[in-house]
């Protein structure tokens, strides 16, 4: 077992790792001041650790946004910008839709368009988001941009699997999707829903930012031809502190980085910060397919991060297609050891991305993972506060003796 000071020490700097990402650095979204200073941050600290990094770039667009204006009649609405949503400011009638049925018939062409109820009741994948897209999802997109509304008024209510705990939460948050949009409570839906045919008055402040992010790509080991890859995302929803979503995975990648800092060995140890699982394009994750593109069968194992650490729940780890060998080795660590969880196959997050390519992953998070995603994750309650750093350090030092074991 690891002395105890150098235990406290590690998870005290783990606590520094957090505070620096969730409260020193603002706003950690892609493409955003905040997100290149954590890439930044990063890269230096595990360069500290005796690390080669790279960090590949990408294009992607910020977002700015300020107030919405929403009048019918002498009544005003509460509405929020719809993520990457184009600038509006017009009066048009207003169409009511709840349905498909109702989306393809009804003429919506340069009026403003309701949408609520069952149409509502789930976040839209990104029209070109390359790793789950629903065909129903992409037939409502296609609609809607064949019906030509002027803009869209989204009234929703839950949908903790797509977009966490946030309520409302935007029905559509897409950069390559160019009808002005906002959302708003179901309560609110059902108050403007009386002013149906009725000319209504939209404005809203936002603005598409051109710009650049990168993955951080951090190896030691001279052998390419066989890595682990041990990974978490950096980025965060716009306007949240990120700690559990995902701030733990990043500290715990760095704390791994100083515990192998004398790590000499032949085989590839590969530490990623993937920037995009939080952003509609997931930029981040299709510049790191693309450049492994030929070498996906030099990758050992990945085991990526996410949502680990939670203050009241413990943490748990899933194993997809690990060989008989392996998975042995990582139950007596992880599950001997560490005493963590074996938990069911869960695909919400990158270690999918391997997965698809066919290389065993593993996945490492919080036992109560959908009570967080539920009311915690993409909201303004992700605080460091919630987060248990020595549960981090035990991963840490789990992923360390994982790597010297394999």
């Amino acid at each position: 077992m690891e002395p105890t000071n150098n235990k406290a020490k590690l998870t005290a700097k783990m606590k520094d790792y957090l505070e620096v990402l969730c409260l020193k650095i603002p706003n950690r979204h892609v493409g955003s001041p905040g997100n290149r200073q954590a890439t930044e941050f990063f890269a230096r600290t595990v360069a500290s650790f005796g690390f080669e990094t790279e960090m590949p770039q990408f294009a992607c667009i910020d977002w700015a946004y300020g107030e919405v204006y929403l009048q019918a009649g002498a009544e005003t609405f509460e509405a929020l910008a719809g993520p990457y949503s184009p600038p509006y400011d017009s009066t048009a009638p207003l169409v009511v839709v709840s349905s498909l049925d109702e989306l393809q018939n009804k003429d919506s062409t340069a009026k403003i368009m309701l949408i609520r109820g069952e149409l509502a009741g789930e976040q839209l994948m990104p029209k070109n988001f390359p790793f789950y897209n629903p065909e129903h999802h992409q037939q409502i997109i296609s609609l809607l941009e064949q019906k030509q509304p002027a803009a869209i008024i989204a009234a929703t209510t839950r949908n903790p699997e797509l977009a966490g705990g946030l309520y409302p939460f935007p029905l559509i948050e897409d950069g390559d999707f160019d009808i002005p949009s906002v959302y708003m409570t179901a309560e609110e839906g059902q108050r403007l829903l009386e002013y149906q045919g009725n000319d209504i008055t939209l404005g809203i402040e936002s603005e598409r930012i051109p710009t650049r992010g990168c993955n951080v790509v951090a190896r030691k080991g001279t052998d390419l031809s066989e890595r682990i890859v041990i990974c978490a995302h950096i980025d965060a929803k716009k306007d949240t502190p990120g700690a559990i979503d995902n701030g733990t995975g990043v500290v715990t990648l760095l704390a791994l980085a100083e515990l192998l800092g004398d790590y000499s060995g032949r085989r590839c140890v590969e530490i990623v910060a993937l920037n995009g699982e939080d952003y509609y394009a997931a930029s981040g994750q299709l510049q790191y397919l693309a450049l492994n593109e030929g070498q996906y069968e030099t990758i050992l194992v990945a085991i990526n991060m996410d949502a680990a650490g939670y203050h009241q729940a413990n943490t748990m780890y899933s194993l997809f297609g690990c060989p008989e060998p392996m998975a042995r080795t990582l139950h007596e660590i992880f599950g001997g050891r560490y005493r963590f969880e074996e938990g069911e196959p869960w695909y919400q997050s990158d270690h999918s991305i391997f997965i698809a390519q066919q290389r065993p992953a593993v996945a490492i998070t919080s036992t109560n993972l959908m009570e967080l995603s539920t009311h915690i994750t993409h909201t303004e309650k992700d605080t460091p506060d919630i987060i248990d750093c020595h549960k981090l350090a035990d991963i840490a030092y789990g992923l360390r003796d994982v790597v010297l074991s394999l």
